[in-house]
């Protein structure tokens, strides 16, 4: 039975790999060296616990509430469902998100729900929503930032209504300063589906993200030490190892050589409340520039749990703090570009996940690197054992 630690030190013995933070992309490398290759893991974590920014605990109240703010399973890759489905049972859940706007709360991505109820327009129709659409639109010649994408798509009304003010504020920068990437991922519908996904896999940890991480590792040669930094380690980290595997954020790793790379941040303020519900839906967006926080979560619909009061979540965007989302522009990539080329000098490291290659991803796409990352080494590895056979051989 693995055991998880809150140590400074591990032991003295020498691991196959030395794997440098717990969220996905180390915790599904470190499953996969030991199950599939029976190597030896090192996994550590400066955090007290395993999961990454996934991770979830029951309050005080009982309530199963997300410590990083709400994170929401969807994926269309089978692969992935099918190597985490090895780990955790599921519930189905599909998220829905309002937007409190003009005084009332509509769904959003923009669908033509949306647009009856906030411009009473008695749209019956895909074909009459797309019409309304496009007239609204205002044509950009050269899509370049995130103001270009949804000006482009639904006009400038639309534009300040939803996305103008949630950027500012969630970035500290104006949508016109942004990479076109970020409003990219949001779609506009012409139906009145108001889910937020639309993958073929929607669903949420049956026991929560933390008890799949747990099952995950809970291998004989993984060994799990939280609360350590890597930092105090990394002098003599390949007399630990043979082999490191780092997922944090890349910049660190090489004592910021070349300048720190900008994320933005997040503060959580956690509620606990003495009432069955707060919202109609797990989360529920705040465009307006007046109003601090970005949004509020509500756990209860997520897990589905019961109970007589419920835990809420106000989410503040910040410059300061544990890095969550790189900022994408050009200058950041080509300061990143610097940092992966002396990654790609690095020998005996392997550079893995969110921080490491300075990108956003979500969870299944994290995995899916993960498990990517594996074959390629299985596949380096197979292909050393039969040249060494071969050698053999003659």
């Amino acid at each position: 039975m693995n055991a998880f630690f809150n140590a400074p030190e591990p032991s003295s013995e020498r691991y196959d790999y030395l794997i440098v933070g717990a969220g996905f992309a180390g915790s599904v490398l470190a499953e996969r060296l030991a199950s599939q290759h029976g190597a030896r893991v090192l996994l550590i974590d400066r955090r007290s616990h395993v999961g990454g920014n996934a991770y979830d605990e029951p309050n005080e109240a009982g309530i199963l509430y997300h410590k990083y703010g709400p994170h929401i399973f969807h994926t269309n890759s089978e692969q992935v469902v099918d190597y985490l489905s090895q780990f955790t049972e599921w519930r189905p859940y599909e998220h829905r998100v309002l937007a409190c706007v003009r005084g009332q709360q509509v769904p959003i991505p923009i669908n033509r729900t949306t647009l009856n109820m906030l411009f009473d327009a008695n749209l019956r129709t895909e074909e009459e929503a797309a019409e309304y659409l496009a007239q609204r639109a205002e044509p950009v010649e050269e899509i370049r930032t995130s103001e270009d994408v949804v000006i482009n798509a639904v006009g400038t009304e639309l534009y300040r209504l939803f996305f103008r003010g949630y950027t500012r504020k969630q970035w500290g920068l104006d949508p016109s300063e942004l990479d076109k990437q970020v409003t990219s991922r949001i779609p506009t519908r012409t139906n009145a589906d108001d889910r937020y996904f639309s993958d073929t896999f929607q669903a949420m940890p049956l026991h929560g993200y933390t008890a799949m991480f747990e099952k995950m590792l809970d291998h004989p040669l993984i060994e799990v030490r939280t609360g350590v930094d890597f930092a105090e380690l990394k002098n003599r980290a390949h007399e630990i190892a043979d082999h490191i595997i780092y997922t944090g954020p890349i910049d660190e790793y090489f004592d910021f050589r070349f300048g720190k790379l900008p994320y933005r941040s997040l503060k959580f303020d956690h509620q606990t409340l003495d009432q069955e519900w707060f919202q109609p839906v797990a989360v529920v967006n705040y465009p307006s520039e007046d109003v601090p926080f970005t949004r509020i979560s509500e756990y209860k619909h997520l897990t589905g749990q019961e109970a007589p009061v419920t835990t809420i979540t106000y989410e503040y965007p910040s410059a300061e703090g544990d890095p969550y989302y790189p900022i994408p522009r050009p200058e950041n990539q080509e300061l990143f570009k610097r940092y992966e080329a002396l990654a790609d000098e690095t020998g005996g490291v392997s550079f893995v996940g969110r921080l490491a290659t300075y990108r956003y991803y979500n969870m299944d796409q994290i995995v899916g690197q993960a498990l990517a990352t594996f074959r390629r080494m299985d596949e380096k590895l197979a292909s050393g054992r039969s040249e060494a056979v071969s050698v053999a051989a003659e």
